[in-house]
């Protein structure tokens, strides 16, 4: 079992910056790729990053170039760096892990989500 507790969420303004960890714990052998979703109010949950352990790492259309995720290793917390913000950025990010997380049907592991507001 995995365990996934991310932090980090808050209210920021439009062009603002956030960052957010998740902090895994656990058996990590079976990982194979760790990423973010979200999910905003009657939305389905869509991918915003995953990056697998060979170091490919894909990104939404919507977040390129903005948003950025990295791992610290020797503390097994991956974040997101979330730079110029937009109001459609608002949602519940949820930390994922698994063998695949190319789709949610294919996550192993979520946590329980932080939510990011952004105000215009």
């Amino acid at each position: 079992q995995v365990q996934l507790v991310e932090s980090g969420g808050g209210l920021v303004q439009a062009g603002g910056s956030l960052r957010l960890s998740c902090a895994a714990s656990g058996s990590m052998f079976s990982i194979n790729a760790m990423g973010w979703y979200r999910q905003a109010p009657g939305k389905e949950r869509e991918l915003v990053v995953r990056k697998s352990s060979g170091g490919i790492t894909y990104y939404a259309d919507s977040v390129k170039g903005r948003f950025t995720i990295s791992r610290d290793n020797a503390k097994n917390t991956l974040y997101l760096e979330m730079n110029s913000l937009k109001p459609e950025d608002t949602a519940m990010y949820y930390c994922a892990a698994g063998r695949r997380i190319a789709t949610a049907t294919s996550v192993d592991y979520w946590g329980q989500g932080t939510q990011v507001t952004v105000s215009s």
